[in-house]
């Protein structure tokens, strides 16, 4: 679907990212009813014109979410379409028959996919993060007479053509010539000891403390208890939904069980959502 629903606006050009931006913030907002409606036509039917009125009715997310992530150096526009493609992801997994509005599942894929990109783009942030950085590291780039480390004569005259200090062309230089090291990745020591521990052997492994341990064992078993009261609570009819929507290996549709109890889907999802109300209700009132 990410291929075949581009987003309406050239995103890609900084010119149009304000018309963008008021476009996605002018598309109606879509009511709980519609939304069912447009995703179950999408999943069911494969209608792709449904899939983008869910899109373009939640892009105004897409935007809200990048701009959290305008720290890192990137461009607003190249967050906002990375996170679209989240969004479209999300529409694609989006089960109309859960309790759940699309907004509330699409937003852990829109972050997922900007986090993505960051990750991916983490070295060239590092290397130059300002507008004057950004500007020497091109500059520079370009300037150096040859690999390996420049000599102070060097440094001096291009400080001088790029109107810039001689410490900033040093510490933009000695980003220039490090490398990347792997957070997780140990090299094999020595036999005199002096092999690289990455980061993560720095850090101490609290999976295995007791106190952790037993709290997780403890809150588990917790769980557990208090779904099976409130389970116990149901009716027949609506402890058979629950358990089979929800807890069973393989999940049957809301027109499955329909068929199976005699009655229309959407009283199925009724009895499911009825049900679901009162054992968070008995989950609540137990803690």
């Amino acid at each position: 679907m990410t291929e075949r629903l581009p987003i309406p606006v050239n995103v890609s050009a900084s010119d149009n990212l304000s018309g963008y931006i008021s476009a996605v913030n002018a598309a109606p907002i879509l009511s709980a009813e519609r939304e069912r409606e447009l995703a179950v036509r999408y999943h069911d039917e494969g209608d792709l014109e449904a899939a983008r009125e869910l899109v373009m009715s939640h892009l105004r997310h897409v935007v809200k979410v990048a701009r959290g992530f305008m720290g890192y150096g990137l461009p607003l526009t190249d967050l906002i379409q990375e996170g679209s493609i989240g969004l479209m992801k999300a529409v694609k997994r989006f089960d109309a028959s859960r309790d759940v509005r699309l907004v509330s599942f699409a937003v852990h894929w829109i972050r997922a996919e900007i986090y993505d990109y960051v990750l991916r783009n983490w070295r060239m942030v590092k290397v130059a993060t300002t507008k004057s950085q950004r500007k020497l590291f091109f500059n520079l780039r370009k300037s150096r007479a040859r690999l390996g480390w420049m000599q102070d004569s060097e440094v001096e005259q291009l400080a001088k053509n790029l109107n810039v200090e001689s410490d900033t062309v040093r510490e933009m230089e000695s980003r220039l010539s490090g490398t990347d090291v792997s957070f997780d990745a140990t090299f094999e020591q020595d036999e005199d000891d002096t092999g690289y521990l990455a980061p993560s052997e720095h850090l101490g492994d609290n999976r295995f403390d007791p106190a952790l341990v037993v709290s997780r064992s403890e809150q588990t078993d917790l769980r557990e208890s208090q779904l099976a009261m409130a389970l116990e609570e149901l009716d027949a009819r609506s402890k058979d939904i629950v358990l089979r929507r929800w807890l069973g290996d393989e999940k049957p549709t809301l027109h499955e069980l329909a068929d199976e109890y005699g009655v229309s889907a959407e009283r199925i999802r009724q009895i499911e959502k009825r049900a679901m109300e009162k054992m968070r209700t008995l989950i609540e009132v137990d803690a």
